[in-house]
Formats: structure tokens, sequence, C-alpha cells
């Protein structure tokens, strides 16, 4: 059973979504791969959940810079690599799709990457945000362009050097 909670942020109220395994699912409002909860249940009190919201809060305060969260996001063993990789990626860096692809050993899958980068259930805590297209600008984010811009400047003002 999956449970829900949401959460406003500065990029307007995001959905919180947790397995009893961990985070399933971090979405934004018009996310491009989202059309809702389905019989998903409602639960503010979910440990996972408050514990995200709490992290997510510390996160756009320029607090927190890496999550310890559990995670539970379902995708296919490709999509899984790409997302662990996804976070090995350190706060207010950025990487390409072609970096990421040759971390996990796919450097001709480049197109694919970018497909599971894309299809990240996971948006903030698995940072893909972090990624830009090969030229070093922004591409692609299923939030949208505006946010991702908001994610890296928090990040870039907040780092730690």
């Amino acid at each position: 059973m999956i449970s829900y909670t949401e959460y406003d942020s500065p990029l307007g109220r995001l959905l919180l979504a947790a397995s009893p395994r961990g985070i399933t699912g971090l979405y934004f409002e018009e996310h491009k791969y989202f059309s809702g909860p389905g019989d998903w249940r409602r639960d503010d009190a979910h440990p996972h959940l408050v514990a995200a919201a709490a992290q997510l809060q510390e996160y756009f305060c320029g607090e927190r810079q890496n999550f310890d969260l559990a995670l539970d996001p379902s995708g296919t063993s490709f999509q899984q690599a790409v997302w662990t990789a996804l976070c090995s990626l350190q706060f207010g860096t950025t990487t390409t799709y072609s970096a990421i692809a040759q971390h996990i050993a796919k450097p001709n899958a480049i197109r694919a990457t970018g497909t599971a980068i894309g299809r990240n259930p996971i948006s903030i805590i698995v940072p893909c945000h972090r990624v830009l297209g090969s030229s070093g600008g922004l591409s692609g984010f299923a939030g949208g362009l505006p946010r991702k811009r908001y994610l890296l400047d928090l990040e870039s003002r907040h780092a730690r050097t």
C-alpha cells in the first residue's frame, strides 16, 4: 500500500509517496510523468513521509545537503542503476547525461540514461536536477526547467566549499 502526503515547498505543492520500505515518489504539480495517486491513501503521519518533509524543509532552507531517507523507487534494473548513480552526485555540483552513462558502465546508452533520469520518481531527493546537457545547458526536467534552475541556484548559494 502506498501512502502519500502533500508538502508546500518554494516550488509549489509537492506530493510525497511512500511504501512501508521507504519513499517511492516526490512529484511536482503538473509533473510530466505522473497521473495521480489512484488508490493511494493519505497518511500525513507516515514515518517515511514525515522524515522526508522535515528533510525537504531543511534542504530548502539551505541547512541540508544530503538526504538520509529510505528509498523504494519502482523501476527496471537499468533505471535503478541510473538513479543510484544520481544519488552519488554531490550537492552544488552538476554532471551530464553522458557522464552518468559512463558511471554505470553503459557509455553508449546516453539516450536510455536520459530517459531513465527523466523517469526518476523521486525528484530532488534523487537529484536528477543536477544533470545538464552536453553543452552545459539546462535540459529536460519532469518538474519543468524553471524548477530545475531554482534548485541549481539554491544549491549554488548554499554549497559548502
